[in-house]
């Protein structure tokens, strides 16, 4: 579970520090114990599915994914990616597109239709990927860190589309899927 906290925290910090928000806030070893529980709660649960993506033995991305957390959307037809957090220093690889293909897989074989996630408004980096991926804002905003909203933004599928990569986790070289 360390491994996991680690590479959150590193992701995080990068995008939160780049928006203004505080060390204190992001690499106090009480917000790292509280990450960690939150990973493990995560890991352990049933109705949440973690995928880890690994490159010659080094954990390199973390995908989780589950049912949605807000009252106001359909768990009948909607899946949530909560997270996707790629390690500093090997962005733009590939390695988020990959999980994020792995996430529409996982959306596909549940036979929803549409997906959902929330991206802090100033994380511009993360914003500009999911609307390469098809993703649109849909007006729902809630506070964030920092004086900063999150964005909620949705995917919808055309059933007829499969995902860019193929939805095969196998087939990103060198990487591997995990949990």
């Amino acid at each position: 579970m360390d491994r996991i906290t680690d590479l959150h925290t590193l992701a995080r910090t990068a995008y939160y520090q780049a928006g203004g928000v505080s060390d204190a806030e992001l690499t106090s070893s009480a917000a790292y114990s509280s990450r960690r529980e939150r990973w493990m709660r995560a890991v352990q649960s049933r109705d949440r599915t973690v995928l880890c993506a690994e490159r010659e033995g080094e954990l390199v991305g973390i995908l989780a994914m589950g049912p949605p957390y807000e009252a106001d959307v359909d768990v009948t037809t909607v899946g949530q990616l909560y997270q996707i957090h790629v390690r500093p220093g090997i962005w733009g690889q590939g390695i988020g597109s990959y999980l994020h293909a792995a996430f529409v897989q996982f959306l596909r074989d549940a036979s929803l239709a549409t997906g959902v996630l929330e991206a802090w408004e100033r994380n511009s980096r993360a914003q500009a990927f999911y609307a390469r991926h098809g993703w649109k804002p849909d007006g729902h905003h809630r506070p964030g860190p920092g004086n900063a909203n999150y964005v909620r933004m949705r995917l919808s599928l055309d059933p007829e589309v499969q995902p860019g990569r193929g939805g095969q986790l196998a087939s990103e070289p060198g990487v591997r899927d995990r949990y």
